[in-house]
């Protein structure tokens, strides 16, 4: 025998295991809520008074590089929802007479809108059932932000790298 030789001890067997994943862990699939694109990006939302002009909408539109801006009343509730493509319409509608105009005559007065716990998927389908790109998220009644199409895309496309990530870890080990 060599004399390097050292028989097996009871430290030994008892080796170190480490489980970073479990197949539990990679498996479990959260409902991504509005809630969690809010967390992500925010609650800032920026409005205008109905009786705001489209030229201080638009220069809203672009100061703040936004596609649509929230109305609303002296108190803070909301009124409606004016977006790019209401401006453009109303722009061939009355060439050279628009910029004067009152947000309210042309807003969208209509408004869906979602709850933070609202799961993305519905919010998705509503948005594109109803060919809109932004939605107001209304908590108890009080407008706790606003998510784009972008931000329902971005988010998913986020979550599908970390799965495919998960899955790469779960077959290399």
């Amino acid at each position: 025998m060599p004399s390097s030789y050292q028989a097996p001890s009871r430290k030994d067997k008892m080796q170190a295991t480490t489980h970073s994943q479990t197949t539990e862990s990679n498996l479990t699939h959260e409902t991504a809520t509005v809630r969690k694109i809010l967390e992500k990006k925010g609650s800032d939302v920026f409005s205008l008074r109905p009786q705001n002009t489209l030229h201080e909408a638009v220069v809203m539109l672009r100061d703040k590089k936004i596609g649509a801006v929230v109305v609303k009343d002296s108190e803070g509730k909301l009124q409606g929802i004016l977006s790019e493509r209401d401006i453009v319409r109303r722009l061939a509608e009355t060439p050279g007479q628009t910029l004067p105009q009152q947000v309210e005559d042309i807003m969208t007065k209509t408004v869906e809108v979602c709850q933070p716990d609202d799961a993305l998927i519905s919010v998705l389908r509503k948005m594109t059932a109803g060919r809109f790109r932004h939605m107001p998220v209304v908590d108890d009644g009080v407008l706790v932000g606003i998510i784009t199409i972008g931000d329902v895309v971005n988010y998913r496309l986020t979550e599908l790298e970390y799965e495919a990530l998960q899955l790469k870890q779960l077959i290399v080990g």
